[in-house]
């Protein structure tokens, strides 16, 4: 094997299958689009522990994608390889926010479709998408949603710490009851009248009342 065969390899003939300015404008507008992914996803999010690390998956995810289709755009063989490598990969890391689903999606896609040329479709739909999540994730109750555990020694205590209750809160309504001798505890689903939250130290303190405990509850619920 002479030098001059090493140059005619197939191997090296696919170094110039892509030029270095596509390679270049492809990695940097996925990179960007990229970042806004990143942007929408950190002011949308809502969950109990936000991950930084998912943040940056989301950029990255978006340059591979955009890396890989470059490469089977540019070679019908090699495009029917990766088929081949990418089916054996299986992810087995949780996804504990339905959303979070999306936002792969979307970093996926979005890759795909700058990787194909498509840029005004990639950055307008990735726009697009970003305000809809924007508009309607953080679209919040004007009244957020309280969870009132109240413990009381019989049904007489009970009635008058309900009666309290409505009387101080937009709405509340009893979720779920638990009787056992000489204790009832209540737990109530109410609606505040305002910021002030000193109305359960007042019904802490009513005479059969054993405790008063607000939580704010921020899972899903119907406004």
């Amino acid at each position: 094997m002479t030098f001059k065969d090493i140059f005619k390899s197939s191997f090296l003939e696919n170094v110039i299958s892509v030029s270095v300015l596509d390679m270049v404008l492809a990695l940097l507008l996925a990179f960007c689009v990229g970042l806004f992914i990143f942007f929408v996803y950190k002011k949308t999010f809502s969950g109990v522990m936000y991950s930084s690390s998912f943040g940056v998956t989301l950029v990255a995810l978006t340059m591979i994608t955009t890396l890989v289709i470059l490469a089977v755009t540019s070679n019908i063989v090699l495009s029917l390889g990766m088929v081949g490598a990418l089916s054996i990969v299986r992810f087995r890391t949780a996804i504990k926010e339905p959303l979070d689903i999306a936002f792969l999606f979307w970093s996926i896609a979005a890759g795909i479709v700058l990787a194909a040329g498509l840029i005004p479709l990639a950055v307008f739909g990735s726009v697009v998408i970003g305000i809809v999540l924007l508009v309607f994730v953080n679209r919040k109750s004007v009244t957020n949603p309280y969870i009132v555990v109240v413990e009381c020694a019989d049904a007489q205590s009970e009635k008058k710490a309900v009666s309290y209750l409505k009387e101080h809160t937009v709405k509340s309504v009893v979720k779920s009851k638990t009787a056992r001798k000489g204790q009832i505890e209540l737990n109530m689903e109410i609606r505040l009248k305002g910021d002030d939250t000193d109305f359960i130290n007042t019904l802490s303190d009513m005479e059969g009342v054993g405790s008063a405990v607000l939580v704010s509850y921020n899972g899903d619920y119907m406004g």
